[in-house]
């Protein structure tokens, strides 16, 4: 079983929202690879009232680290700390797919 790191717009979305995308991005992947995959869980409830963007992207950054697959959700090219996850899993190796792609 590989190990799923999601990467998603955020911003704006109600955390409803957001986590039925993420129930979305799981299917998706699990239908991409042919297997089930057990998810990395990057979203963040309860983070610190005053984290600052950087912060969750370097919580993000290491998470997905232990991932085997990296999916990206659409609109990830237009998220500042989606293209950074994006960057970073092809620079080191993270298998990746991106919603509608590859």
């Amino acid at each position: 079983m590989k190990k799923l790191f999601i990467s998603q717009p955020m911003r704006g979305k109600s955390d409803e929202e957001i986590l039925k995308e993420r129930k979305e991005a799981v299917h998706a992947a699990e239908e991409a690879l042919d297997e089930k995959v057990e998810v990395v869980d990057s979203f963040f409830l309860g983070a610190p009232a005053e984290a600052k963007p950087l912060w969750f992207l370097a919580k993000s950054i290491e998470l997905l680290a232990g991932a085997d697959v990296a999916f990206f959700a659409s609109g990830w090219e237009s998220a500042r700390g989606c293209r950074i996850e994006h960057t970073c899993a092809e620079e080191y190796g993270v298998k990746i797919i991106e919603q509608g792609g590859r």
